[in-house]
């Protein structure tokens, strides 16, 4: 199989802030075609996890997101932070500070990324089972989440009516689903 990756020339950056950068890339295709200019958006790396409590509920969250205007149902995740000595310690941090749960098992579930022809980030997704509420919400000064756990069999109801919209949640409902038994591909 050829080599299909592209040589990165030379790189500019147009915009940096905490959560979001922008990058200009002059490239060349291992055929000798030039692209100019290719814009990269740089992000950290996230996590997020399909969260079940000790009781088999599944934890969700319901909060405003300004990029669309509307508010809606997600599963727990967010940045990976310098601190986080690997991903999992970041998850666990993630769950404790959005829902004030704590989980026994993670089982981690791969990574997407969610559009890999811009974006150069991954999310890692995880599996958290064991959930018990152990504290309190410790949220970031620009965050407003609200917690609502639900049954196994409403959760797969609001699934199947398309109420979850972040397509790397989606995602990572899907392939939890899998590794509990509960949907087979």
């Amino acid at each position: 199989m050829a080599d299909m990756k592209w040589k990165t020339l030379a790189s500019e950056y147009l915009f940096k802030d905490l959560w979001f950068t922008v990058r200009k890339d002059r490239c060349e295709t291992p055929g000798g075609k030039i692209v100019d200019p290719y814009y990269v958006y740089e992000f950290p790396t996230w996590v997020t996890a399909f969260a079940l409590t000790e009781n088999n509920e599944v934890l969700l969250e319901r909060q405003y997101r300004q990029g669309i205007g509307e508010t809606h149902y997600e599963i727990p995740g967010g940045c990976v932070d310098d601190t986080d000595a690997s991903l999992e310690a970041a998850i666990r941090r993630e769950l404790m500070e959005e829902t004030g749960y704590e989980f026994s098992n993670y089982e981690y579930l791969g990574k997407t990324c969610a559009n890999p022809s811009t974006n150069n980030n991954w999310m890692h997704m995880f599996l958290a089972t064991g959930g018990k509420k152990t504290g309190e919400q410790h949220l970031d000064p620009n965050e407003e989440i609200h917690i609502e756990l639900v049954g196994m069999e409403q959760f797969k109801e609001m699934l199947r009516a398309n109420r979850f919209i972040q397509s790397m949640h989606v995602t990572c409902m899907f392939y939890a689903l899998q590794r509990l038994g509960i949907m087979q591909f």
